[in-house]
């Protein structure tokens, strides 16, 4: 089968390559020509883990390629995957449809033959239906059908998740857009993994109360952590009851500084935007917002209490600032609302990050970056772990201790134990929901 990706981002450049190694015959379309060429010279722009290998296995094998002929790429393709970018729309919080509309009017105006057109991208609900408008509008005549493959890609886990997902969603109004996508996924078909088919609003709606179903766990173990500081319980341990609970699961049940990256900050933010323009206000998906909110800045408070009520002349060293390990996206981190704070109280921050410093030089400026953690908390008189890489996860703390001029640790993923920190020589130890 023949297909089209527009869009060379994460959700596009992931689904083309692992489409590709389905077996499909993949284009991947981006108007940046840079990007166009660094790609087909094997370069990928981000990091996801085993994503450049695959690339370029699928790239010689002559079912991958890249290109900014939009026209060429779509004429010929059976089904044409829309993977543009939503981000918030600055002033109301919903989804920027933007460049979703202009792909699908440049799709229609390049039609040929009978396409089913997929939007990929996270868009809220009637969105579908304008994007079937659009193209319409542009090419009356067109033989075309749209379906809601919405993602649920882990970044970090994406080519696992693609190729072994919890369940594919496809959203289809006919029965002929049904069978194409049920061509695109045979793979997963025959290996038995779930396939939902739904109405096309449904499957919008899936993609959003999932994602803010998520971001309500991770909030919610974090206003408990909270709450434990204050009555002496360990959130460790109430994450545990409450995970060993069928009905509840442990995953997204660890305390922290918050959720950020590319997916629950600005899906629950177009959540709530849906509710309100549908009259039906989403209360909780607002005060996930909210509460996420106070989680950050209640961090910042946890390390000026460690540093005796004060930032100026102190020296702290910050242990990740990507929202969450083995990615390069920094987008809604913690470290983006935390670590400015500490900057301009007057702190001298240092960062470890193996993979934030290309996007964190620009977004975190003010701060001294280091590629060896023992180097970067010489002299340093608190030490941040923010982001649980695991590199972070078995850190030699009488060596770190040794270096730190200060020996104090901010363990805002609770990854150490505490008598282990204190043994090795740290004065002052805090961590999340741990009295």
């Amino acid at each position: 089968m023949k297909i089209a990706i527009i869009g060379t981002g994460y959700v596009g450049l992931v689904s083309g390559v692992c489409l590709s190694d389905f077996g499909h015959e993949v284009v991947c379309v981006d108007k940046d020509p840079a990007k166009i060429d660094a790609l087909t010279h094997g370069k990928v722009p981000i990091y996801e883990p085993g994503l450049e290998d695959l690339l370029a296995r699928n790239v010689e094998a002559g079912r991958l390629s890249f290109s900014g002929d939009f026209a060429s790429a779509v004429s010929s393709a059976d089904a044409v995957f829309i993977a543009v970018g939503t981000p918030t729309r600055r002033g109301d919080g919903h989804a920027d449809l933007t460049f979703v509309y202009e792909a699908a009017e440049e799709i229609g105006r390049a039609i040929t033959g009978y396409t089913v057109v997929v939007t990929k991208s996270t868009v809220p609900v009637g969105t579908n239906a304008e994007v079937e408008r659009r193209i319409k509008a542009v090419n009356p005549d067109a033989d075309f059908d749209v379906a809601s493959n919405p993602e649920f890609l882990r970044e970090g886990a994406a080519i696992d998740d693609f190729m072994r997902p919890d369940r594919v969603v496809v959203g289809v109004s006919s029965e002929r857009a049904a069978d194409v996508l049920a061509d695109v996924y045979r793979p997963l078909y025959l290996r038995d993994f779930p396939i939902v088919v739904t109405d096309l609003e449904s499957a919008e709606m899936i993609k959003y109360a999932a994602n803010a179903f998520l971001a309500t766990k991770i909030t919610f173990i974090n206003e408990i952590a909270a709450l434990c500081e204050r009555v002496g319980a360990d959130v460790k341990q109430v994450s545990r009851g409450m995970g060993l609970d069928n009905r509840i699961g442990n995953k997204f049940l660890h305390a922290g500084p918050g959720y950020g990256g590319s997916c629950f900050p600005k899906d629950t933010s177009a959540l709530a935007r849906i509710g309100q323009e549908a009259g039906m206000p989403m209360r909780i998906t607002e005060a996930v917002m909210d509460v996420n909110d106070r989680v950050k800045r209640r961090m910042i408070d946890k390390v000026i209490d460690l540093c005796g009520g004060q930032l100026s002349d102190q020296r702290i060293v910050v242990y990740g600032v990507t929202f969450k390990p083995n990615t390069d996206d920094m987008r809604d981190a913690p470290s983006l609302t935390i670590l400015p704070a500490l900057v301009g109280q007057g702190a001298e921050v240092r960062v470890v990050d193996p993979e934030g410093r290309r996007e964190g030089e620009t977004l975190l400026p003010g701060v001294t970056w280091f590629d060896d953690p023992y180097e970067a908390a010489t002299g340093a008189t608190a030490a941040i772990l923010l982001t649980e890489w695991n590199e972070f996860r078995a850190l030699d703390l009488a060596r770190l201790s040794d270096r730190m001029e200060t020996p104090r640790m901010a363990d805002l993923r609770n990854i150490y134990d505490p008598d282990a920190v204190k043994a090795a020589g740290f004065a002052e130890y805090v961590s999340v929901g741990r009295a």
